[in-house]
């Protein structure tokens, strides 16, 4: 028992001395770590210290140069200001000068008129003088006359002015009828003189337009290849372009139909393409369609501009060149827009020269004479007053614009000019085979059977075909269901029957595609 008593104090003791020398040893690696960090402390101080120096001195370099760089300016800012105030202080001396030397002269020319003042009016007093004694003088010779004829002064005047009065109308009534009668027999030749000659200067070829195209192939095998699978790639292109393509026996021939010529030609040239390429598709129809008709857009503005240079006219209106180029594709009564308006351009000008009027102007009149009948949207008015309002709105002058609105007498004439463009057109038009008025009004009723079905909601595109005998209604197929769309076929049919006048019967037929794309890329 006492051996164990022993040793536990000995563990004890053991355990104490332990304690206190890992304190001892703790305490020495504390202050030992301490110190390492107060040196650490003080070195990265020192670092700032050098390091914040350093900033210092760069922030003062760069101040001074900012300053330095600030001052030179401001000196040159001030060099300049001052350079200006001295030139402008001269020029103030300049015109001081000026004004002094004017002002000595005002005052000289003053002193002059003052001078001319003072013998003009001593000259007006020797007038007045002289005037006086004449009045005298004739007064009493006046005196002497009514004593000797035993008239007073007024009633001879009186007497003498009725005689003169009555003489000079009798011979004016002569000279008039004279004149009038002269002028009628000269007026009627002349005239007739300047219309023939006008008309010889300006003798032009002029052709039908006709309804349909001809395009011309190698081999009557290319045919199966437009006509397509069960006649996929003719029903795209009709549908694309908007006119008949007939493929019948006629050999190495298509034939084109279709009452607008821009369709028509858009189809020519996009079976051209099609047939040079060899590849024959709906996908690449369209394709070659769409690419056509930029292509005929560009030609237009390019034949409008190549237009007026050709006339000589100057200064139109891009939108009224691209008009220009669209009448190249139009007709007036079968007769080509275009040649017409450049007649009518060319006839106006040969009888302004002779008339001794603006021969640019009336020229430049008579080329946009029919200017309204090219303009897309076809708003309910006459053509002429709807050129009229276009080539206000382009900023043609007043005289052009009137002309333009008057040719069809719809409204007053104000300017010579506009009578001339009236009897250049008519004359234009009245040259034997020049116009066909069937045509004309043909191929109004079929633009108006494509506006009556275009007026239904979900139609996109309207095509008349067939001599007018057909309507081809393309509709949208997110918007028109099979059954709305058989529907809206009645509908049309009705509206015509009930607007419209028409010779035998007009079939309506309503197409409606959906389709699916996408692009993998």
């Amino acid at each position: 028992m006492g051996d164990v008593l022993t040793i536990a104090l000995a563990a004890v003791v053991a355990l104490a001395v332990g304690i206190f020398i890992g304190r001892i040893l703790l305490q020495k690696f504390n202050s030992k770590a301490a110190q390492e960090l107060e040196d650490k402390g003080k070195t990265i101080i020192r670092e700032a210290e050098l390091r914040a120096e350093n900033i210092k001195k760069d922030k003062i370099l760069e101040a001074k140069e900012k300053y330095i760089k600030i001052k030179a300016e401001f000196e040159e800012e001030a060099n300049r200001k001052k350079n200006q105030i001295i030139s402008n202080e001269n020029k103030i001396k300049q015109r001081e000068q000026t004004l002094t030397k004017r002002l000595d002269e005002i005052d000289r020319k003053e002193a002059e008129i003052d001078s001319l003042k003072e013998n003009v009016e001593a000259q007006l007093d020797i007038v007045r003088k002289r005037k006086a004694d004449l009045d005298s003088k004739v007064e009493e010779k006046v005196k002497a006359l009514e004593k000797v004829a035993q008239l007073s002064a007024d009633d001879a005047r009186e007497q003498l002015i009725s005689t003169l009065k009555d003489e000079a109308e009798t011979k004016a009534s002569a000279l008039i009828k004279d004149i009038i009668d002269e002028a009628k027999l000269s007026g009627a030749k002349e005239a007739k003189k300047i219309v023939i000659e006008s008309i010889q200067r300006t003798a032009t070829e002029h052709a039908i337009e006709n309804c349909v195209s001809i395009f011309n192939i190698e081999s009557d095998d290319i045919k199966g290849k437009i006509i397509g699978r069960e006649g996929r790639n003719i029903r795209a292109l009709e549908g694309a372009t908007g006119v008949e393509i007939i493929v019948d026996d006629t050999p190495e021939a298509i034939i084109i139909s279709g009452f607008d010529p821009v369709r028509r030609e858009i189809a020519r040239l996009s079976l051209h393409r099609l047939v040079q390429d060899g590849r024959i598709h709906p996908a690449r129809i369209e394709e070659i369609v769409a690419k056509t008709t930029k292509n005929i857009n560009e030609e237009i503005a390019e034949i409008g501009e190549r237009t007026v240079i050709d006339l000589g006219i100057h200064g139109l209106h891009p939108e009224l060149i691209k008009m220009v180029g669209r009448m190249r594709y139009r007709s007036s009564y079968g007769q080509n827009l275009l040649q017409h308006s450049r007649e009518v351009a060319n006839l106006c000008a040969t009888m302004a020269s002779e008339l001794g009027l603006n021969p640019k102007r009336a020229k430049r009149a008579g080329l946009l004479h029919d200017i309204g009948k090219v303009w897309h949207e076809e708003p309910e008015m006459p053509h002429a007053i709807l050129g009229m309002e276009l080539a206000k709105k382009y900023k043609e002058h007043p005289e052009v614009c009137n002309a333009i609105g008057a040719h069809h007498d719809e409204i007053e004439m104000t300017s010579m000019i506009s009578p001339l463009v009236q009897a250049c057109d008519a004359i234009s038009g009245a040259r034997p085979g020049a116009r066909r008025e069937v045509v004309e009004s043909y191929i109004k009723r079929l633009k108006e059977l494509e506006n009556l079905a275009l007026s239904f909601d979900g139609v996109n595109k309207c095509y008349a075909i067939q001599a007018g005998r057909e309507l081809r209604v393309m509709v949208d197929a997110e918007t028109v269901t099979d059954n709305k769309a058989g529907q809206l076929s009645f509908d049309i049919s009705q509206k015509i029957e009930k607007e419209m006048q028409y010779p035998g019967q007009i079939k309506v037929t309503v197409i409606r595609e959906m389709r699916a794309v996408n692009f993998a890329k």
